[in-house]
């Protein structure tokens, strides 16, 4: 398995399997229709996997044993918690450093870039330069999951402080040693090129979050850049990770966006034109920034480093999958995968397996998420995977505005469309088998338990993601053929994927509505489409009629449900570009107004209406509605 690390393909995707492919294009193929036809070529004969669909009976019962064990745990580690809110100074945050105090480290302590062996970090302080840093947002709910009390967001060190000018007292800053897939090559050692960890903080309900400062200085990992950020890309990343969060979708999140007040030098599309930005700093904040890449860089290095997978490993599940950690074989966690030999797996006897299967259930929900509110990540590289299951690195993110399933945000993705809103799915299916090719090289996995968890992905990512488009359409049960004929109506006449989920909560399941007036609640939607289209989508209403008049449910409790699913507004790209103009130009209000909405997507918010525009003519420009991976 460890081959499919080390593989050069770009235009394709290759798995380690086929069957399990197969099976699962087919199911998606009424869903998405751009996948290229070489997109799953193999490159050598595979070995025989089992279909993605195993027997739902077995694994449905052992994936609700695992949910049970991990809900009853959680319930038992609340009764012990304090609910009463916690606020905390920045000197009083109570700091505890595990992932440098437990894991193997680089003995050197330069950021001088280099090949970095034996280890899973390097210590390095943050080296950038400021001239009167401005706070240009904040996110108060972060603040909340740290203890921190809001009003540290005014102190005039606070800039200063997350920039990483001064420092935090209590934290050991480091950088984390990763390697990854990009664009389906092995790209060797990648790392933390600019962003340093300052620590982990332990809140008052236990829970651990790591802080990192984006664009805070030159790391061992930096290789030939300068490990600065600027205030453009750090916009979209402040903003993005808090509206995925608004959402409801896993994420990284936000706490503080600083300006350095000095300039960067970028070619924002590699064409040879260089300016000079402002730069800017981001404290991302996530229970763990560890990545598929951060084991896959050990297991590429052969013998001496494969037993940091292991090492790892152990660190991830006792920190962050305790429930794995502390299973029993009373829990009997056995699966029958469809093989005619040694078909059972046993959860219980290996805890790597039984992680391997989570994350890649994590994995699949996540994706399904994605594709629930249109949004199209761009890079994702198997650096960019978290092991938790979280949305990480917004780069050349992009939702979908005109329904089509080829779009992607990032213009280095073109003209292959590897990670195009459609393939997403795919790949993510892609970089788990390479995670758990991983596992298998360090002897953690067997070549069943490995299969069972790419069984696991495909049959939990079709579960969520009918669940998702089942409840945006306020349906009773999920219905392959109307979805299906919907997203191909929605893509013949680019319809606004945002815009028209919500208004279609306003169809009522009246049968006796009259052909003529049928769209009238879809006409802000359905723009400039000729009679033959009329037709096409008033046939496709009349039979959503029908099937929403069998469930009974009530329209306005319908609509209330659905308007809880389909979010009125999404940070699409040009709202982006109008709040980067605005803080380029030192006025951040926008920034700020814009951050109040995104935490709210789901509600009318009245005065607002504005945000939920479709994007104006000059959104089409080079560098807004698509843009490179500069930053």
């Amino acid at each position: 398995m460890l081959s499919h690390l080390s593989h050069t393909t770009t235009s394709t995707i290759s798995h380690p399997f086929s069957s399990t492919t197969t099976a699962f294009r087919h199911r998606l193929q009424p869903i998405f229709r751009h996948s290229s036809s070489n997109l799953f070529k193999f490159h050598k004969k595979p070995p025989s996997f089992s279909t993605m669909d195993p027997p739902r009976t077995a694994a449905a019962s052992g994936v609700r044993v695992l949910r049970s064990i991990r809900s009853s745990m959680d319930s038992r580690k609340q009764s012990l918690i304090d609910v009463k809110k916690t606020k905390m100074s920045l000197e009083d945050l109570n700091w505890d450093n595990s992932f440098v105090r437990e894991l193997p480290g680089d003995p050197r302590s330069d950021s001088i870039p280099r090949q970095v062996f034996h280890s899973c970090y390097s210590k390095v302080s943050p080296s950038v330069q400021v001239e009167n840093p401005q706070l240009v947002a904040w996110s108060e709910s972060v603040a909340q999951i740290l203890d921190l009390d809001p009003k540290e967001f005014e102190r005039p060190d606070f800039p200063l402080l997350f920039s990483g000018a001064s420092s935090l007292v209590g934290g050991i800053p480091y950088a984390q040693c990763y390697g990854g897939h990009q664009f389906g090559t092995w790209a060797g050692q990648l790392g933390d090129g600019r962003a340093i960890t300052l620590g982990e903080l332990v809140n008052s309900k236990s829970e651990r979050w790591e802080l990192q400062l984006k664009g805070a200085g030159k790391t061992p990992y930096s290789r030939f850049a300068d490990g600065l950020a600027v205030l453009r890309s750090s916009i979209r990343e402040f903003l993005c990770s808090e509206a995925i969060h608004g959402l409801g979708i896993p994420t990284t999140r936000a706490l503080s966006l600083v300006t350095t007040g000095k300039y960067v030098t970028r070619d924002m599309f590699y064409d040879g034109n260089p300016k000079d930005e402002p730069g800017a700093i981001v404290c991302r904040v996530a229970q763990s920034f560890l990545r598929f890449g951060s084991f896959q860089i050990h297991a590429s290095r052969g013998k001496e480093d494969l037993a940091i997978v292991r090492t790892l490993a152990d660190y991830t599940i006792r920190h962050h999958f305790p429930h794995i950690e502390n299973m029993s074989k009373s829990d009997s966690l056995s699966f029958f995968t469809g093989q005619e030999n040694d078909s059972v797996v046993d959860l219980t006897s290996n805890k790597y397996a039984a992680w391997a299967v989570e994350i890649a259930e994590r994995t699949a929900s996540l994706i399904a998420s994605w594709q629930g509110v249109g949004f199209t990540h761009g890079v994702m590289n198997t650096d960019n995977m978290s092991v938790l299951g979280l949305t990480i690195d917004y780069g050349p993110f992009g939702f979908l505005d005109a329904f089509d399933p080829s779009f992607t945000p990032n213009t280095t993705d073109l003209p292959g469309r590897r990670y195009c809103f459609a393939n997403q799915p795919d790949v993510g299916l892609w970089n788990i088998a390479q995670f758990v090719s991983t596992l298998s090289a360090a002897d953690l996995l067997n070549e069943k338990e490995a299969d069972y968890a790419l069984e696991r992905y495909g049959t939990k990512f079709m579960d969520d993601y009918q669940e998702v488009m089942t409840k945006k359409l306020g349906l009773p049960k999920y219905n392959k053929l109307l979805i299906g004929k919907l997203l191909n109506n929605m893509a013949v006449d680019k319809v606004d994927y945002t815009n028209f989920f919500r208004l279609l909560s306003n169809i009522k399941a009246d049968s006796a509505t009259p052909d003529d007036k049928l769209l009238v609640p879809l006409k802000a939607a359905l723009l400039d489409i000729g009679e033959e289209r009329k037709e096409a989508w008033t046939s496709w209403v009349k039979i959503y009629i029908e099937e929403l008049s069998s469930s009974g449910v009530p329209d306005e409790d319908r609509k209330s449900s659905m308007n809880s699913v389909n979010p009125k507004y999404i940070l699409r790209n040009y709202l982006c570009q109008s709040a980067i103009d605005m803080a380029e130009q030192g006025d951040f209000e926008e920034v700020r107004r814009l951050l109040k909405v995104m935490e709210r997507p789901y509600d009318e918010q009245p005065g607002m209406e504005n945000y939920a525009r479709l994007p104006p003519a000059w959104a089409y420009r080079p560098g807004v509605r698509m843009l490179s991976c500069s930053s």
